[in-house]
This record gives structure tokens, sequence and C-alpha cells, in this order.
């Protein structure tokens, strides 16, 4: 059936920042465009929302079609809309971005027009790769959501396992913002907040000292007071 409307069509997708740490550096899932428009540059995870399904659904669908990188773990939330006239040199298209964030690398296999996936450095393809659409936006973006929720909640808690020691959490603040941070400060902080963490009752074997005690995300979100990136120093 023809769609006729007095109304311009504008189309819907979805992008997602997957974030993860891999070898020290903060990395974001990427693929190469298999078809036009920009046909082999960099891009997010992204596609057209179906007319059945909703957001949250199509983002978690088109990363799992266009890089085999499983979502069931994914923590994931709705980043920000862009609606720029002209993001998109095929027509009219609004997209709704998502952050997402997994606690390991899992290595993406390229679908669907995917022509190449793979996890990326974000300095990388923040600085020299030529992302596609406005990506490069929505990437800072979300990087910058995630550096900024690090402060005042729990989030950092996404990029490790269920059972972590306070040098596993402390590594994912210093990798995502880039910054070196006081040990002892950092434990007196995060462990100031009741509830925060919980001790699960294991330790973790070392070969240098005592192992290491093991906790868990507590119930406990909000992290009170909130951590600044220069106040760990």
């Amino acid at each position: 059936m023809a769609y006729t409307s007095e109304h311009p069509i504008v189309h819907v997708t979805v992008d997602v920042v997957a974030l993860t740490i891999s070898d020290g550096a903060l990395c974001a899932l990427a693929i190469r465009r298999g078809r036009p428009p920009f046909q082999g540059s960099w891009a997010l995870p992204g596609g057209f929302v179906e007319p059945d399904e909703d957001l949250e659904q199509a983002a978690r669908r088109e990363l799992a079609e266009e890089t085999s990188v499983p979502t069931g773990g994914m923590w994931l939330e709705q980043l920000r809309t862009y609606g720029t006239p002209g993001r998109d040199p095929r027509h009219r298209t609004v997209t709704v971005a998502w952050l997402g964030i997994l606690p390991q690398a899992p290595v993406p296999v390229a679908a669907s027009d995917a022509a190449h996936a793979e996890w990326r450095p974000v300095d990388r393809l923040s600085g020299g790769d030529q992302l596609a659409f406005d990506h490069h936006e929505i990437l800072a973006d979300g990087v910058e959501r995630a550096r900024n929720r690090l402060e005042y909640t729990n989030l950092a808690t996404a990029f490790v396992e269920p059972e972590f020691t306070v040098t596993d959490l402390r590594e994912v603040y210093q990798v995502v913002w880039g910054t070196e941070l006081d040990p002892g400060n950092f434990h007196r902080k995060v462990r100031g907040t009741r509830g925060f963490l919980e001790p699960t009752g294991g330790r973790r074997a070392s070969t240098r000292g005592r192992p290491a005690e093991l906790f868990r995300a507590g119930p406990e979100e909000l992290l009170t007071p909130p951590l600044t990136r220069v106040s760990l120093r």
C-alpha cells in the first residue's frame, strides 16, 4: 500500500555507544559500513526501528545483528535524541542514541550491513578515525555521560565482573577519567557510602601480599558525597 500523508516522512533509527575496558583502554564498539552512505567508514552500531518494536528492543537487536555481541548482560540507558536536518544524506532521520556498558569485550563478528566490527580505543575513534553521520558527536556525548555518572552513581560496577576488588573499581575510574587516583583516598571514598559496596566474604588470591577482598554492587546506587575527577589525586 502506498503511503500518503500531508506530513513529511521522518525515519527513526537507533545508535549505540557500547563501551568496555580492554587492555587498559576505554574502547567503543564500532563497525565498518558495508553500504552507502559512508560505505567503508567507521560508525556506531545501529539502524532503523521496526514498526513493531520499542526503542530499547531496536537498540539491542541492531547491536546483536551487526556485531554478534550478546546484549543480555549489557547495562543500557537512553542517551540523547539527534535530529539535525541533513545528518543522514538519504532522508530526514531522527536517531535515538543509547549508552551501553559491558564488563568484558566479547569478540565481535560483523553481520547484517556491517563489513567489519571491532572494539576500538575511544581516543582513536574520537581523533583520527572518520566516523559516519554525526557519530563523532554521539560518541563524545556517550563518553562524557559515562564519565559524569561515575562521579555519583555505581556505573563503574557495570565495567567489572559481578565480584570485584576495590582495585578493579579504581582502575575503571582511572581508565574512563584518564587520571591517576590515590588508592587510599579512593578506598575510603567508595567504602564511605553505606550500601554502595557489599563484601562477598571471599578473597582473590594474589602472588603479592594479602589476598584482596571481593565485593559486589550494593543496593545503594548513588555515591554520597560524589567523587570528582580531581578530588582523589
